[in-house]
């Protein structure tokens, strides 16, 4: 048994170890989610895990450097919650692969969210949603997550074919904001989009076409106040089904030579620029807000 008001701490020295049995093959992103978890990955996201999530932990796994310095966090955790503290080459060798980031943490997945839940689960008013249609890249998912949190975002949808935001490099890309942010998978594609607009939302398909509004064009006409925008993948961009449903399509203006850009930095562009529409009570904004994510 640990001491009062601390983690409970299990020292690892063997990587076969049944204990820490979960933690092995974590490269392998299909087997651990069949195991119903997910991976935190370094002191920052294990961090963000811990106090932030919406997502129970099960457990850590970290070098002695890393569970000193998140012993605050540790601490203040469940008492039946292990962290198992190994050597950084008992670590290596039970995850599978060298990790220079010193933890690790098991992170509880819930069941998939349908949109239904997601937004019964939205207040009264304006909001923004952020739908990936087919974006499978993790960075990209990742990248769109922090973005979507950054400038306050209701919520993200994901379409089949998306990167799973609980994938451990979506995670520490996105700084842990797919840890924060409520998400739902699309059961229904493309029906979904038609459900979306019945229950007032308006979509808006980003797209480099030209024939397209400007996003200032857009911003300055008064952005409707329960917002959908629909994001396609690198090279295929949105679906024909996505386009069809789309009740505008918005384009961000580029200079002579450039035909697109990344999709999270598309994102990011319009996502900010529709914050900058909303007033302080409506977007949550307290002043506080750094550009790291911090």
């Amino acid at each position: 048994m640990s001491p009062a008001g601390h983690a409970h701490r299990v020292q690892i020295q063997d990587p076969d170890d049944p204990r820490v049995a979960d933690y092995r093959n974590v490269p392998d992103p299909e087997l651990i989610r069949e195991r119903g978890l997910f991976v935190a990955e370094g002191r920052r996201m294990v961090r963000t895990l811990l106090t932030e999530a919406r997502f129970p932990a099960r457990s850590v796994l970290a070098t002695e450097a890393a569970y000193r310095a998140l012993g605050g966090v540790l601490d203040a955790g469940r008492r039946d919650m292990p962290v198992y503290v190994a050597a950084q080459a008992c670590l290596d060798a039970i995850a599978g692969f060298h990790f220079h980031r010193g933890c690790l943490a098991l992170g509880e997945r819930p069941p998939p969210m349908v949109m239904a839940e997601v937004l019964s689960g939205l207040a009264e008013g304006p909001a923004v949603l952020v739908l990936l249609d087919n974006v499978g890249n993790p960075d990209n998912v990742g990248a769109i997550f922090r973005n979507a949190a950054a400038f306050d975002a209701a919520a993200v949808l994901l379409s089949p074919g998306c990167c799973d935001p609980l994938y451990r490099k979506a995670i520490r890309t996105s700084i842990g904001a797919s840890l924060r942010l409520p998400f739902g998978t699309l059961t229904a594609w493309p029906g979904d989009l038609a459900e979306l607009t019945a229950r007032g939302f308006t979509l808006a398909a980003l797209t480099p076409d030209p024939p397209a509004v400007t996003l200032g064009e857009f911003v300055a006409s008064t952005p409707p106040r329960r917002l959908v925008l629909l994001l396609g993948a690198e090279g295929d961009g949105l679906s024909d089904a996505a386009r069809d449903a789309a009740d505008v399509a918005v384009r961000v203006p580029l200079a002579a030579g450039v035909d697109s850009i990344n999709v999270a930095t598309a994102a990011g562009i319009v996502l900010q620029r529709l914050a900058e529409t909303r007033t302080p009570s409506e977007s949550g904004d307290t002043g506080n807000t750094r550009s790291d994510g911090r």
